[in-house]
Parts: structure tokens; sequence; C-alpha cells
């Protein structure tokens, strides 16, 4: 699986399929994060044939719905809990994004995790996701967000563009630097 752009979470749900023993057999819902509907369906297989011994070939998809949240205005923490295999093992990991959706958190930590620990995207497999109040985080790269007043200063602005006149300056060279602090 390649993650090109941004992750969309689907709800796949399947069963075996019906035979003559079992007419009307158990299905199994899962909430999946893939790029497209396609490999959202192919991992249902994989976690089907790892969990319960079930195959593409032997059973059938019911549905594949993708999820979109409701307010993706707000700026939301959200908590996840993965596993995934490294050259040395398998490790869990509980990691914390701040994100307007949580396909965007999830979209940060496949980005992330390539980054920092070299991981494909088929060797993750998320196990849980929350989203979490500010007393709930544990990390402080999250927690320095999550205060009452918290400022965003801009120490150093360089003038934007005006009508007909260049960023900088009217001139293309000059020999003073410009002012970008506005204390």
């Amino acid at each position: 699986m390649t993650v090109c752009g941004k992750m969309n979470q689907f709800q796949v749900v399947g069963r075996k399929a019906a035979t003559d023993e079992n007419p009307n057999p158990e299905a199994y819902r899962m909430i999946i994060f893939a790029p497209n509907a396609v490999i959202a369906k192919s991992k249902f297989w994989y976690y089907m044939h790892q969990f319960r011994k079930m195959k593409k070939t032997t059973g059938e998809i019911l549905d594949c719905v993708q999820i979109v949240e409701k307010n993706a205005r707000i700026i939301k923490n959200y908590g996840i809990w993965l596993r995934y295999t490294s050259r040395s093992g398998t490790h869990n990991m509980y990691r914390e994004y701040r994100d307007l959706t949580l396909t965007g958190a999830v979209s940060q930590l496949y980005n992330e995790m390539a980054g920092r620990h070299r991981t494909r995207p088929r060797s993750i497999q998320i196990i849980r996701t929350a989203a979490l109040s500010a007393k709930d985080l544990k990390r402080e790269n999250g927690m320095q967000f999550a205060k009452k007043n918290v400022k965003f200063p801009l120490p150093h602005r360089v003038a934007s563009a005006k009508r007909n006149m260049k960023a900088l300056s009217s001139t293309t060279f000059t020999t003073n630097r410009p002012t970008t602090f506005f204390g």
C-alpha cells in the first residue's frame, strides 16, 4: 500500500459466503484507514485472514462506506495506538497529533513514521484512535498548545508586496537590508 496524499476512513462490512450449512453467517465490521476503497477492502481481507481464518475467495464484502467527519473546522487532539514492524521486530506505540480531522492526524502519522522510523505503510497497523481532551494529553508537544491563553507571536515578518511594487523594496537591488522585526 502506498500513501498518496490524505488518508480516508472507511467502514468495511464483510462475512463468510453463505452456504447450505450456514445460510446466514456472522458479519464483521472494521474501521480502516486507506487512500481509497480498493485498498480498504484489501486491508479488510488481510486482517480477516489473520483474525478469523477467512479469505476473499471464501467471503464477501457487504458494504464499504467512506466515513467523513462532521465538524472539520475545529482543531482537536488525537491519540493513536499502533503496531508496526521494523527491521528488528514488532513494536507497539502511542502517538498524539493535533489536526482538524482524524484522517489528517492519521496522514501525519504515516508521514512521521516514514521519516523517523523508516516504516513502510504496509507495516503499520492502527489499533485504536481517540479524540483527546486537553487534560488527557501525555506528550509535551501537544500540551503546549492546550493552555488557556496560548499566543503565537510573529517576531520576524517580511513586508508583503503592494500593488505594482516588489515585496521588500521598490527597487531590485538596494544597499539597505530589509527590516523584519516589528517589535
